[in-house]
């Protein structure tokens, strides 16, 4: 079965050369790896050329797509849209895999055992980054490389691949913000099973910019509750709330340092959600 792997971009010219570079070790063969630029101002679009015209007859084909800045489910939507494989793969530019990855990950699909997949094994790329090994203790609750949260089975709501007719059949990602990546389990009604052995090395936000960026952008998720669950989100990423969970958290996991990386993320989160109340906007 023929594989297209769909990556959107955004200011990603420090992370995508790798991303695309592991793509083309791929064991699976024949990969159409597609590229959507969700409006970046950086060099991303120039390395993404760079590497097309170097990647020409060899194993992988990369098409190029842009669009105005709409976040990353629009984005995935065009690559799908764009694309001719019979399985859809989603990756992040900031991503690199081990050269069995696609290969497993697509294996029970091409098997007729499932009609989408999640990789398992999910590490923290850059762990030794202080501000990576803080992102996970609070993202994913531990002080290990494990990048996914605690909880996840071998079932989960993001699918890593997926039938594309399964995809086209309920229209693809729906843009709400951080976890847009949610929302085609929501639509389909059932949920990616896990693999194991499928590697993928994912980056933390690595820089006090990077996690700022990224915390405004985890502020502008969809909350359960509408409105009032965004207020409710707003008086728990205020100072003193951030400050007691922060001093909470910081003794659980015996690292007093967190507190400080709590209260910059909490800011963040608060000052993206003051803007994200007073507007219907979900855009990365």
């Amino acid at each position: 079965m023929k594989v297209s792997v769909i990556i959107p971009t955004f200011n990603e010219q420090n992370v995508i050369g790798d991303c695309l570079r592991s793509l083309g070790k791929q064991s699976y063969k024949g990969l159409e790896i597609i590229v959507v630029d969700d409006g970046s101002t950086d060099k991303t679009l120039g390395v993404v050329r760079k590497i097309k015209n170097q990647s020409a007859g060899q194993r992988m084909k990369i098409k190029i797509y842009e669009q105005e800045h709409k976040g990353p489910g629009p984005a995935r939507n065009l690559g799908a849209e764009k694309a001719t494989g019979d399985i859809l793969v989603f990756v992040d530019s900031d991503m690199a895999f081990e050269s069995s990855f696609i290969e497993k990950l697509v294996g029970p699909i091409v098997e007729g055992k499932t009609k989408g997949t999640f990789p398992l094994d999910e590490k923290v790329a850059n762990w030794s980054s202080w501000w990576a090994r803080m992102w996970n203790l609070e993202m994913v609750g531990t002080d290990n490389e494990r990048r996914l949260p605690l909880g996840y089975g071998k079932k989960a709501p993001v699918f890593r691949a997926i039938l594309k007719k399964e995809f086209d059949k309920v229209g693809g990602f729906e843009p709400v913000g951080y976890n847009d990546d949610w929302t085609l389990a929501e639509k389909l009604g059932y949920l990616a099973d896990g693999v194991s052995g499928a590697v993928v090395y994912h980056k933390n936000p690595e820089t006090l910019k990077d996690v700022w960026r990224q915390a405004k952008w985890v502020g502008r998720r969809r909350y359960k509750l509408g409105s009032l669950g965004k207020w409710f989100a707003l008086l728990r990423a205020s100072f003193p709330i951030s400050l007691i969970v922060g001093l909470y958290k910081s003794l659980k996991f015996k690292k007093p340092d967190f507190i400080a990386f709590k209260l910059l993320y909490d800011l963040a989160i608060f000052y993206s959600l003051i803007s994200y109340i007073f507007s219907d906007s979900n855009a990365r």
